[in-house]
């Protein structure tokens, strides 16, 4: 074992070229979040309104309607963005 002057027996390779899918668009990235808040929030408002709270469960519903709406909104907006309707 010793000092090999920085060379190695193993020849060296060339990184390969890997085809990655580009990064998603903030919109869609955006789209993905609003859908995950609205998923729980209302996996919420199912387990509230089981335990018998009905406002913290009315309070639930309506965040999981405003997170609907921000997801269908950001999806379109990034689905123009793609198709490039939209500029900016």
């Amino acid at each position: 074992m010793g000092d090999t002057g920085g060379r190695s027996s193993v020849p060296r390779q060339e990184p390969t070229t890997m085809q990655s899918s580009p990064p998603p668009q903030p919109a869609r990235r955006l789209a993905l979040y609003t859908l995950i808040v609205c998923l729980l929030s209302a996996a919420a408002a199912v387990v509230s309104f089981v335990r018998g709270s009905w406002p913290l469960g009315v309070v639930w519903v309506l965040l999981a309607g405003l997170s609907s709406n921000m997801t269908w909104y950001y999806a379109r907006r990034g689905r123009m963005r793609q198709d490039g309707s939209v500029t900016g």
